[in-house]
């Protein structure tokens, strides 16, 4: 019985918290970003899926570093190319805690970097380039709740390395989500105020 309680007091407490709470220094952030899912409904249609998961531990409050992973497949119809992308590599994460610059009451604005081993090929003759990836943008961070976040990220991508191209970039728009988990020090603390 005194588990049960310990656990919905720290649920309670968790679901009360103040958006700044989860950034601060010991948490834990995990989830992923999509860029680019579309699924064709027609005959002959293509596919897009393009899926990226973090997962990042705030080493002080509004810094968090971690890693990513990157996976992706694209084909437009039976005849065109079929465009694989993969990464994986460190990065980090920058959150702007200043009122007077997020829009919302419950948002923050954030920028992301990454630096990995990455690559982009592709079928039937097209650009193949495997070596160094990097990433970095702005972002903007919507809790929905206070320990889910719903995000857009408008990030530049670079590619050099080895292949018949030995650069490629581009832009891209990215939606997702995160997770914002306590870390033991926030849990300490709420133990202690209980009296656990």
């Amino acid at each position: 019985m005194k588990k049960t309680l310990a656990v919905l007091t720290i649920l309670s407490l968790l679901c009360t918290q103040k958006i700044h709470a989860q950034l601060e220094k010991g948490n834990v952030l995990v989830g992923t970003d999509l860029a680019k899912f579309d699924l064709g409904l027609n005959k002959n249609a293509g596919f897009d899926i393009n899926l990226s998961p973090k997962g990042a531990w705030f080493i002080n409050d509004n810094i968090a570093i971690g890693g990513y992973a990157t996976l992706g497949i694209s084909k437009q119809n039976d005849a065109s190319a079929t465009v694989t992308t993969y990464g994986i590599g460190p990065m980090g994460r920058y959150y702007v805690n200043k009122p007077n610059l997020n829009l919302l009451k419950h948002g923050r604005w954030f920028g992301e970097a990454n630096v990995g081993i990455e690559g982009r090929n592709v079928s039937k003759g097209g650009g193949n380039t495997n070596g160094l990836g990097l990433g970095f943008g702005p972002g903007y961070a919507y809790f929905i709740t206070p320990n889910i976040g719903l995000e857009t990220l408008l990030k530049y991508n670079g590619l050099v390395g080895f292949g018949n191209q030995t650069y490629q970039n581009n832009l891209s728009l990215n939606f997702g989500f995160q997770i914002y988990l306590p870390g033991k020090g926030t849990v300490n603390k709420v133990k202690s105020q209980e009296g656990m």
